[in-house]
C-alpha cells in the first residue's frame, strides 16, 4: 500500500531495497565525514605552505629557511625543504663540520632533485589519504542505487500480478518507491565525485609548490665543485 512521506516510503520498501538504502546511507555519511576532514586539512596545509613560501621567496641564505622549515610541521613544502637539507647533512651540521669552517659543502644537484622527488611522493601520498573512498563512492553508489531500483520494480510488478490490474493507481506507487534507491545513489555519488576532483586539484597545486621549493633550494645551494683544468707542461723545444 502506498504511503506518503519519506518515512512511509522507506517503510513500504522491500527488504533488499532497505538494505541498499542503508548501504548508501553509510557511504554518504562516511563520504561527508571525509569531505569535511580533508577540507579542513587542505585549508591548514595551504595556510602553512603560503607562509613558508613567503619566507623562502625572501630568503638570502640556507640557514634562515632551515630554521623556519624546522618549525613549520604542517607544510608539505617545508617538509620537503627540511627533508632534503637534513638528508644532505645541512640541518644537523654534519656537512659543515666535515668541511670545517668553510661553510656549506658543494652538493650534487641531481642528488637534491632525486631526494626531493622521493620526499614529495611521500607528502602527496599523505594528502591523498581517504580520497580512494570518495572515488569508490562516486563510482559504485549509482549502481548500488540502480540495484535497489530494479529490485523495487520487480516487487512492484509482482504486486501488480497479484492484484490482477495494471492501472496507474497500481503501478505508480511501486515505481515511485523503487526510484528512491536511484535518488539515494545519486545523492551519495555526486558530492563524492565533486569533492574528489576538487581535492585532486588542490594536490596538483601543492605538488607544483613543492617543485618550486626544489628550484629555490637549488638556487640557495652552491654549485657542485668541478675539477680544475690543469694545463700540461709544454715540452722543451716546442713553441706555442
Amino acid at each position: 500500500m502506498f504511503q506518503s512521506g519519506p518515512i512511509g516510503l522507506i517503510a513500504s520498501l522491500g527488504v533488499i531495497s532497505k538494505i541498499v538504502l542503508f548501504l548508501l546511507f553509510c557511504f554518504s555519511i562516511i563520504s561527508w565525514g571525509i569531505i569535511l576532514f580533508k577540507w579542513k586539512a587542505f585549508r591548514a596545509v595551504d595556510e602553512e605552505d603560503r607562509r613558508f613560501m613567503a619566507v623562502l621567496s625572501k630568503a638570502k641564505d640556507l640557514d634562515e629557511v632551515e630554521r623556519h622549515a624546522r618549525r613549520t610541521v604542517g607544510s608539505p613544502c617545508a617538509r620537503i625543504f627540511y627533508g632534503v637539507t637534513e638528508r644532505l647533512g645541512h640541518v644537523s651540521g654534519e656537512g659543515r663540520a666535515a668541511h670545517g669552517s668553510g661553510g656549506t659543502p658543494p652538493i650534487d644537484r641531481h642528488v637534491v632533485e632525486r631526494t626531493g622527488a622521493h620526499i614529495a611522493q611521500g607528502q602527496i601520498a599523505k594528502l591523498e589519504s581517504f580520497l580512494p573512498f570518495l572515488a569508490t563512492t562516486g563510482n559504485i553508489s549509482p549502481f548500488v542505487g540502480l540495484l535497489g531500483t530494479v529490485m523495487g520494480i520487480i516487487d512492484a510488478f509482482r504486486e501488480i500480478g497479484a492484484q490482477g490490474t495494471a492501472s496507474i493507481a497500481a503501478v505508480a506507487p511501486g515505481v515511485s518507491e523503487a526510484l528512491i534507491a536511484t535518488a539515494a545513489g545519486l545523492f551519495a555519488a555526486i558530492p563524492a565525485v565533486i569533492a574528489y576532483n576538487y581535492f585532486l586539484t588542490r594536490i596538483r597545486r601543492t605538488a607544483f609548490h613543492m617543485d618550486s621549493v626544489i628550484v629555490e633550494l637549488l638556487a640557495l645551494l652552491p654549485a657542485k665543485a668541478k675539477p680544475a683544468f690543469i694545463e700540461a707542461p709544454v715540452p722543451a723545444g716546442v713553441k706555442g
